[in-house]
């Protein structure tokens, strides 16, 4: 089993988010992860890709328990491992596109050569080459979600988590992002898990979940 989820709980304060969340995910299977705001479903994501720390059960990811794991271990483990694709795209103002593409290879250590020629490749494919030695503010939204993709799947992760990643287009951009995104998780061997509002796009996907008041009801 590559993702297991065994009775997680998480609280903000008093505040309980998750409830006892318990389900697994099959190595190539995809994932949609539906629930209304504030259900939890944002917060499980961020807890399945180690940016958040449980309170109580497991994750276990390709067999490796990430709520055990040390503060650097984990980073290094995220960094390695798990791409995120997040609603709102997160590029650094200070750099051109190309260099928030290549940020997670700068942190990793990785050598640039490679990468850089994955990220020129992904970059022609997508239609953003001419966005790469701009900087965010000059180039559109759509055109920013797309280098968001990139800088995401740059190291080609085997866990790729997004959080809303349709939220502010239309439904065609809809389509063709979601294609992209199912497109390269096959090329690059990755397990695709996405939060969604729209039960269009959820129910695409080989399994889905619906999460309210932090519990799975389906």
């Amino acid at each position: 089993m590559f993702l297991e989820v065994k009775n997680v709980y998480k609280s903000y304060g008093r505040t309980e988010v998750l409830r006892g969340l318990s389900f697994q995910l099959e190595k190539g299977q995809d994932l949609a992860i539906m629930g209304g705001s504030g259900s939890g479903k944002s917060t499980l994501l961020y807890t399945l890709g180690a940016l958040e720390r449980i309170d109580k059960g497991e994750v276990l990811v390709d067999g490796k328990n990430i709520s055990k794991m040390e503060d650097e271990q984990l980073a290094l483990f995220r960094n390695r491992f798990i791409g995120f694709v997040f609603q709102f795209h997160f590029l650094l103002p200070s750099m051109n596109c190309l260099d928030n593409a290549l940020l997670p290879a700068k942190i990793g250590g990785f050598k640039l050569k490679e990468i850089k020629e994955r990220v020129l490749n992904l970059a022609n494919i997508l239609g953003v080459s001419h966005c790469l030695k701009k900087y965010p503010y000059q180039v559109s939204g759509g055109e920013q979600q797309r280098l968001n993709i990139i800088r995401a799947i740059s190291l080609n992760p085997k866990l790729l988590l997004c959080d809303e990643p349709t939220g502010n287009l239309d439904s065609k951009n809809t389509t063709n992002v979601l294609q992209v995104l199912r497109n390269l998780s096959e090329e690059i061997d990755s397990t695709l898990i996405v939060v969604t509002h729209d039960a269009a796009v959820a129910n695409s996907f080989h399994k889905k979940i619906t999460i309210e008041d932090g519990q799975i009801i389906s």
